[in-house]
């Protein structure tokens, strides 16, 4: 592989176009182990997800020469004081976005940062104790939200990919 920022960024969008497609596939296949498949394959598309955004900001960092290139975090660089260090349109409408709660970047962040707390459950005590202790769940329902999380993520992915687009047209030198 080349040693250039963008080949990373290049390389973590085409894993997560495969992590994406093979969630697809899974969620479609309607075997029972599949559930296991699409957990894995979801965590699997958010990683890659983080690691283009990274690759993305450090070849921004590349390009302007910043010092905050050695930075291991997306949240480490989409600060102010980096923005302050290497002033350039592409970090202030990358922390512009990640700060906003109601973008696709700003969401991928958030649900990047959960794979890494504890599970919980929520906890809703049983107002009559005449309840059954066995409830039944709705499979359908829930296969309705792994496809809506699946082109959540299949969306932020082509957002990624035309942004990195758009920058590296900004950032070319002539």
């Amino acid at each position: 592989m080349a040693h250039e920022f963008y080949t990373r960024t290049n390389q973590k969008i085409y894993f997560a176009g495969l992590s994406l497609e093979n969630w697809r596939k899974a969620a479609t296949g309607g075997l029972v182990g599949d559930m296991g498949k699409i957990q894995a394959e979801r965590e699997a598309s958010l990683f890659h997800l983080y690691g283009a955004l990274l690759g993305l900001c450090h070849e921004i960092l590349g390009f302007y020469r910043s010092p905050a290139i050695s930075a291991k975090r997306v949240e480490k660089i989409l600060t102010r004081s980096t923005l302050e260090t290497t002033p350039c349109p592409e970090l202030s409408e990358l922390l512009e976005l990640s700060r906003n709660p109601t973008t696709w970047l700003a969401n991928l962040l958030t649900q990047h940062a959960q794979l890494y707390q504890p599970p919980h459950a929520s906890r809703e005590p049983k107002s009559n104790p005449d309840m059954e202790i066995i409830e039944a769940v709705n499979l359908a329902e829930e296969a309705l939200v792994i496809l809506n999380e699946y082109e959540e993520m299949e969306s932020w992915r082509k957002q990624l990919k035309e942004l990195t687009l758009r920058f590296r047209e900004s950032m070319t030198e002539w």
